[in-house]
């Protein structure tokens, strides 16, 4: 399947990785996923796109291109219309249920020991997981419960209000000192200029990771994030390097820090943690995975749907110059209509009715956040973004039940802090020019947007 990585794809990435210098362990995997890279139908993906006048029988919502082009708004409309809970056949990542309105996915959420998110029977995403213990990659959001409740409730700690109120001060000086660098009436890229370089900043201080080798957490979390690159030919192996890549990085902080005493960073209470001191390296190299891929692509995909939103809609733009007061609930709205990670997907344990629909024990459900944040029979005008929408806080782009997402207050603390200094240097973002998309099914964010600071 021909894909463009989300990372810059150097040519000297796309040399063949050395297959002399790996360990056993580490050729393994690598013949696995060439194996299952060749073994893939790409049948499909020679397929129309699907559009709103697609016979139901033949959409596919899967395919990449939909969010990259960002036509997905009418597809998914006619699903929730006609189809809520529609059964996909045919694609290449095989045959999936997508849940497209609010309801059943709340449904299937508040049920996960019927619904399981665990990598032994698929894993998170659409993109099967393995269940070869020599080559997965265990994180606790792909675990179900008693194992995810334990390693949930060790970085848990990280993310109280309270360490909020702490971490506020910090984030809002790099944010203050970030928007003061920036020049009025010039064109720049807001993604990276702005969303990546207060997102890694945060990462690197919740880790304790070295600053001078901040920007490394993106380029692993852009790699880590693609399950497009994941299936390719070309960019699987370059995905797979750059994993490494990070996993030594990783390994030696971690030595670092189960010899230091416990200091306050993430990385140091998981070393020091009863449920994850003694993980194996694929468990540990899965949960840093989830903790960059969730702390970075999310929260900077929201930072730069905030000013594409603010761009699209003057009327609540000037509504929420007028009234800070509003900015608590636009952070809601914002990340209600950015939905940064299009979606989750559970695997049924048992047969089930869902919906009048019959789910057999082993079908893989698809909970598309990204079209139940639309469902029109919660959210009035859901296309639009309304800065004082009373319930915008129903926004499930965090997940629903044991698995919402563990770092969703400390996501809207770095939205609500760029919102608020924006306000108060009177600054505006304006789109000067055309934005660029992720390719990609899972994150659903922006590469690229050309942007000029004016001042209100």
């Amino acid at each position: 399947m021909a894909t463009q990585s989300r990372a810059e794809v150097k040519p000297e990435d796309l040399k063949a990785i050395d297959r002399e210098s790996m360990t056993p362990e580490q050729r393994y995997r690598a013949e696995f996923a060439d194996e299952w890279r060749a073994s893939l139908d790409r049948s499909t993906l020679e397929k129309p796109l699907a559009t709103a006048d697609t016979p139901l029988d033949e959409i596919d919502v899967s395919r990449p291109e939909l969010y990259a082009l960002d036509q997905w708004q009418p597809v998914f409309e006619k699903l929730r219309r006609e189809d809520p809970v529609h059964y996909c056949k045919d694609s290449v990542y095989g045959s999936f249920w997508s849940l497209t309105t609010y309801k059943p996915i709340v449904h299937v959420e508040a049920l996960p020991d019927i619904f399981s998110s665990d990598w032994r029977n698929g894993g998170f995403t659409i993109l099967n997981s393995t269940d070869d213990k020599t080559i997965a990659l265990p994180m606790f959001i792909g675990m179900d419960r008693p194992e995810h409740t334990a390693q949930r409730r060790t970085v848990s700690p990280a993310f109280t209000p309270s360490e909020m109120s702490r971490l506020d001060e910090d984030v809002r000086r790099r944010t203050g000192e970030l928007l003061d660098s920036l020049p009025i009436g010039e064109t720049f890229d807001w993604v990276d200029t702005v969303s990546i370089e207060l997102t890694t900043g945060m990462l690197a201080i919740l880790f304790g990771f070295p600053w001078e080798d901040r920007r490394k957490l993106t380029e692993w979390s852009d790699w880590m994030g693609d399950v497009n690159a994941a299936m390719d030919p070309e960019l699987g192996p370059v995905r797979m390097a750059k994993m490494y890549e990070a996993a030594a990085y990783f390994q030696a902080l971690w030595k670092q820090r189960k010899e230091s005493d416990p200091g306050p960073d993430l990385l140091s209470m998981m070393a020091h943690s009863e449920a994850m001191r003694d993980m194996d390296d694929r468990n540990f190299l899965g949960n840093i995975t989830l903790l960059i891929v969730g702390g970075n692509d999310t929260t900077r995909n929201s930072m730069s749907g905030v000013a594409w939103f603010m761009d699209q809609f003057a009327d609540q733009r000037e509504k929420l110059e007028n009234n800070p007061g509003l900015i608590k609930n636009a952070v809601s709205e914002t990340i209600r209509m950015q939905t940064p990670l299009a979606h989750m997907r559970r695997t049924a344990m048992e047969d089930y009715e869902l919906e009048g629909k019959q789910i057999k024990k082993g079908d893989k459900l698809i909970m598309w956040y990204i079209s139940a944040n639309r469902d029109e029979e919660v959210f009035e005008n859901a296309n639009e973004w309304i800065v004082d929408r009373e319930n915008a806080r129903r926004q499930l782009a965090f997940g629903y039940g044991i698995h919402r997402c563990v770092g969703a207050r400390l996501a809207e603390l770095q939205l609500q802090i760029l919102l608020e200094e924006l306000t108060a240097r009177r600054l505006r973002p304006e789109i000067d020019g055309d934005i660029e998309r992720v390719n990609s099914n899972f994150v659903h964010g922006y590469k690229y947007m050309p942007v000029k600071l004016a001042k209100y």
